[in-house]
């Protein structure tokens, strides 16, 4: 590839995602219907182990459905629903998604003790470097305050234990944590 055509294609994707998600996404995409079946159309999962996608982080979206179009991320519904996507679509999907607003779910917030042991794990791991004070996350890196607990929960149990592969840093990291503390960052998470 020539480096005038590679500059094109970097500029190319670098407008992608530097545009307002809201100028690039002002109606739903065409295949968005799928999703919404699941993920709601209010932005409301319609099962608690279901994500909320409704203002997830942009560049996150695109990559897990890449991911699961791919085979990197597992998940026999999502595989199957992503396969059929084009790179255009994942695009769309993930620009479109991004710019709904995030739902409030008014999950309850933890005992004290579970809040102190989520507050030692998240402080041995440093989690707000990347995932930000807010919890919002930015570009690549996903929101997960406010997340579903039970999404939560069973994310960060299958990156412990070797089900989900396709962030090889999580992995690692939360090979250290016992069930009670993913449950504990779990319930932490849910109520920011």
């Amino acid at each position: 590839m020539t480096p005038t055509r590679s500059l094109v294609i970097l500029l190319a994707l670098l407008g992608a995602f530097l545009l307002p998600a809201a100028a690039r996404a002002e109606t739903a995409p065409p295949k968005s219907a799928v999703c919404l079946a699941c993920h709601g159309a209010n932005g409301v999962p319609v099962a608690k182990y279901i994500p909320v996608i409704a203002g997830q982080n942009e560049g996150y979206l695109y990559l897990e459905l890449r991911d699961y179009h791919l085979g990197n991320r597992k998940n026999p519904i999502m595989g199957t629903i992503a396969a059929q996507l084009s790179k255009q679509d994942m695009l769309d999907l993930a620009a479109w998604f991004s710019s709904q607003s995030w739902p409030a779910l008014n999950q309850p917030a933890p005992k004290p003790e579970v809040r102190k042991r989520a507050e030692t794990a998240i402080n041995a791991a440093v989690c707000q470097s990347c995932h930000l004070a807010n919890w919002q996350g930015a570009s690549t890196t996903p929101r997960v305050g406010g997340q579903q607990i039970e999404y939560l929960r069973a994310t960060m149990a299958a990156f412990r234990d070797g089900h989900r592969t396709n962030n090889p840093w999580m992995a690692a990291l939360l090979k250290t944590y016992s069930d009670d503390d993913i449950d504990a960052l779990a319930q932490f998470l849910a109520a920011q």
